[in-house]
């Protein structure tokens, strides 16, 4: 029997790092595991409209800070990060600690597993065949620079009543090779027909280390 593993966790911490970087000794680790948890919540209830990459938080003794990866960092930041502030009193005032909220830029965001899938998702619930999405997030992705790709799409394709599975991709992904940098996400998108899932893999490049 065989099962199968995150490809990210999978490269811990060889290639890839852990999007929580603080340490708490017993008595209080649940405290500060709630308030990460938290504040990964809040941000994605305040940005879905936002194409969001990935979410990382340190904690000191006194301060926790947030650093959101993001395509569109105007539209979080605002004209005169207004937007920024009110996300930065929002988190302090429902965690109760103080809040360091930073906004930084994607270089590639068709590189990214996650901005692919939210283009993706966000066409199909647009009614646009799943084919056509597909397509082209892959030919964007491959024009960017990417190795390989792969995305899965499954539950009811196209208003049909029988679920079934399907797999676009440009070669194959080298997942048991540890050396090799690839971004993954598996979630769903929510159409008027019901709920689709949704898996990417993007093989960018291979990442050597002395």
């Amino acid at each position: 029997m065989w099962h199968k593993v995150n490809p990210i966790a999978f490269r811990i911490p060889y290639i890839k790092s852990w999007k929580s970087i603080w340490y708490e000794d017993k008595k209080s680790y649940k405290t500060s595991l709630n308030i990460d948890i938290k504040a990964r919540d809040i941000l994605k209830k305040e940005l879905t409209w936002i194409p969001l990459w990935d979410v990382l938080v340190s904690k000191n003794q006194d301060t926790l800070t947030v650093v959101v990866y993001t395509a569109k960092s105007s539209l979080i930041l605002g004209k005169t990060s207004e937007n920024k502030d009110r996300l930065v009193t929002l988190l302090t005032s429902k965690l109760g600690v103080n809040v360091e909220l930073e906004i930084r830029d994607i270089k590639n965001p068709d590189l990214n597993a996650r901005i692919v899938w939210y283009n993706v998702s966000n066409q199909i619930e647009k009614r646009m065949p799943y084919k056509r999405a597909i397509k082209q997030a892959i030919s964007r992705t491959m024009e960017k620079g990417a190795k390989w790709i792969k995305i899965k799409v499954g539950w009811r394709l196209n208003w049909a009543e029988i679920a079934r599975k399907e797999t676009f991709k440009e070669w194959n992904i080298p997942t048991q090779t540890i050396r090799s940098d690839i971004d993954y996400i598996s979630t769903r998108a929510e159409t008027v027909y019901g709920t689709i899932w949704l898996k990417v893999w993007i093989y960018k490049w291979d990442i050597y280390k002395k």
